[in-house]
This record gives structure tokens, C-alpha cells and sequence, in this order.
């Protein structure tokens, strides 16, 4: 089996990647099969959240890794049950991010209680997986409000993180979401999403 990283590297090899990527294929997509499984296997709460995710709910973006939300305590079952078998840590040390051995795919968990964007405390906050969880093709994966509030949340507060906003504005052109949709969220987000979606709107009134 090829190397993930050593795909990613070169252009060709990496565009034709994106292609099997983007149709269910490839090594990104074997390597989050096998993690669901593994995960389900051994009783371990997750959702997928980043990237797949917008993936999961329609968007579709081209990433070079998975992110996952646990609880902490499922963090620890996984380190101790699934390292070793086919999960080595990135680095010595490292308690939060993996290789997932097989295809070399990076692997980040978040656990339940972190603040999104700047990491400071806010009323938008990494939820128990288990609340907000939907399953889309075999694999748990956070629900579509929840991931929404997070990125908006993430966004708004953290400079560096303006692609979270632009990834919800993507959101609401592809799932046709109108301003009335902030009702599902925190209020701490709700008049970011309303400017997004009503953004979206009159770009639509324009090209009609």
C-alpha cells in the first residue's frame, strides 16, 4: 500500500487522489472506514467532526486528515485499547494526535469540554459525542447545527480560522439554508450566521 504522505507530496499522484477522494475512494477514505469500525468495535463514543464532516453533509472540500471529537475518558480507552493495532502516536509524546499506521493518514481528536477557535471559554463548547451524533454512510458524524455553531463559533473568534466562516457560507448555499435557521443555534452565533445567510441571499438575488 502506498504512503499517504508520500501521495499528498507529489502533485500527480495527490490530484489523482483528490479524485477517489471525492468519490468515496482512496487512502483518506479507507483509512476513516477503518477507524469508524475500530472505534465501533471497542465501544468508543466519537463523531467525526472538520473537514469529512462538511464532506459527510454534502461540501465537498478536499483535506489531508481526520478530525474526531471524544470524550476524554473515550481518548484513553482508544490509547489504550488501539495503539499498537494500526494507531501509533505523530510524535513521541503526543497525546492528541495520531498516524493511523496502514495508509499514514494524520488523526486529531478534540475532546469533550475544549472551546472552539481562540480555546477560550465560551457558551458554544466540543459537545458529548453521543448528543450530536447522525450517522451518514457507516460513520457517526456530528450533526449539521452542531457543526455549524462550532465553526461560526471558531471564526468569530479566532482571527487565524476565517475559512470556518467561509466553510458555514458553503453550507447554506448547499443545504439552501435561509436566516430563520438561526434559531437552531447558541446565540452567541446567531447574528454571524443571519449576516452569512442573508450574504448568500442577496449574492443570489444578483445573479437572478
Amino acid at each position: 500500500m502506498q504512503d499517504f504522505q508520500t501521495v499528498i507530496s507529489s502533485p500527480r499522484l495527490a490530484y489523482a487522489e483528490a479524485l477517489r477522494f471525492f468519490k468515496g475512494e482512496g487512502m483518506l477514505n479507507d483509512a476513516l472506514g477503518k477507524l469508524a469500525a475500530d472505534l465501533d468495535a471497542n465501544g468508543i463514543d466519537y463523531v467525526i467532526i472538520g473537514a469529512i464532516a462538511l464532506n459527510q453533509h454534502g461540501f465537498p472540500r478536499l483535506t489531508i486528515d481526520i478530525d474526531i471529537l471524544m470524550t476524554a475518558a473515550g481518548l484513553e480507552k482508544f490509547r489504550e485499547t488501539l495503539l499498537g493495532l494500526g494507531y501509533r502516536p505523530a510524535f513521541e509524546g503526543a497525546r492528541k494526535k495520531f498516524q493511523i499506521t496502514r495508509e499514514n493518514v494524520p488523526l486529531e481528536v478534540i475532546t469533550t469540554g475544549e472551546y472552539p477557535g481562540d480555546g477560550k471559554p465560551k457558551s458554544v463548547v466540543f459537545p458529548e459525542p453521543k448528543d450530536f451524533a447522525v450517522n451518514i454512510d457507516g460513520v457517526k458524524t456530528i450533526t449539521l447545527e452542531k457543526l455549524i455553531e462550532l465553526k461560526l463559533a471558531s471564526g468569530i473568534s479566532a482571527p487565524h480560522r476565517l475559512k470556518d466562516l467561509a466553510d458555514v457560507q458553503e453550507l447554506i448555499k448547499i443545504k439552501h439554508l435561509d436566516n430563520t435557521y438561526a434559531e437552531n443555534l447558541d446565540p452567541y452565533v446567531r447574528e454571524k450566521f443571519i449576516e452569512l445567510a442573508d450574504a448568500v441571499a442577496a449574492a443570489g438575488d444578483e445573479l437572478n
